[in-house]
């Protein structure tokens, strides 16, 4: 059987001044560095024979930090169904601002709301569509094989993809936060 490493990159210069950053580019801090190479030490022991990263260069830099322990690791596949939530026309505006601008009660509808999304952006259910797509692909392609697969994202879609494989409630899902040095393991 194949089992999937899935990650988040690490601590990204958006997060840490709390801005959307969705599907613009934000490179790692130093400590999403550090975190990046813990992640690689925690995983040095796995077999991973191939690899998924999005386009977003925090994912693709994190998982470089993994790679480094595992020459074994011939392919590394961008996908971009795993990339972070689109958040529109609040991309690259804080928190704070969106608050100020639009209130507590919206910016938390945005923010952690199941259905709801700014203007242009995606709702954690319209990500699950494409995680989903994602997920079924891996399982035609890899299932019953014994490979080892790294998978590193963004929150918001290992969120989804978590809820997919966990058979997670909406309600835990949109709870939830998800570590930047921790890993989820999956078999498939």
């Amino acid at each position: 059987m194949a089992t999937v490493y899935l990650f988040r990159h690490g601590q990204s210069e958006f997060n840490l001044t709390k801005t959307f950053t969705g599907w613009l580019d934000a490179k790692l801090t130093p400590l999403g560095v550090e975190q990046a190479k813990a992640l690689g030490v925690m995983l040095k022991d796995k077999k991973i024979d191939l690899a998924y990263t999005t386009r977003l260069s925090r994912a693709a830099e994190t998982l470089k930090e993994v790679l480094a322990y595992h020459p074994e690791c011939k392919q590394t596949i961008v996908d971009d169904r795993m990339i972070e939530r689109s958040y529109g026309d609040l991309s690259g505006h804080t928190h704070a601002e969106t608050i100020e601008k639009y209130g507590q009660e919206q910016f938390d509808k945005w923010h952690r709301g199941w259905a709801d999304k700014a203007n242009n952006g995606e709702s954690f259910a319209d990500v699950e569509v494409r995680v989903g797509s994602f997920i079924e692909d891996l399982k035609k392609q890899y299932t019953g094989k014994d490979l080892g697969i790294a998978i590193s994202a963004h929150g918001n879609s290992i969120r989804l993809f978590r809820k997919i494989m966990e058979n997670a409630s909406v309600e835990e899902v949109v709870a939830w936060t998800i570590p930047y040095d921790k890993y989820f393991e999956y078999t498939i």
